[in-house]
């Protein structure tokens, strides 16, 4: 199973990745895929939606923040135009 989850980059100023990573990895391991960036201190983010949706209607789970994350920049709204497109 994919989980996309934050990989903790920075060691003084916390900086993240936003990555698709296989549920049995640990945190800082290897990752399928860099989807994104989170940095919280100065509150920006940046994300490569097609790949987001990609793993998104594969079946990847977000990890409770992340979620937030992509709730904020609307991306589950486009998951939900791209579903109906398809049906």
């Amino acid at each position: 199973m994919v989980k996309l989850r934050l990989k903790r980059c920075g060691r003084k100023q916390p900086v993240y990745r936003i990555v698709a990573i296989d549920v049995r990895s640990r945190r800082e391991g290897r990752d399928l895929r860099k989807v994104g960036f989170y940095d919280p201190i100065n509150n920006q983010t940046y994300l490569n939606v097609p790949a987001i949706l990609y793993f998104l209607e594969k079946g990847a789970q977000p990890t409770t923040i992340v979620h937030d994350i992509l709730k904020k920049a609307g991306v589950f709204t486009e998951l939900s135009l791209n579903q109906t497109k398809f049906n």
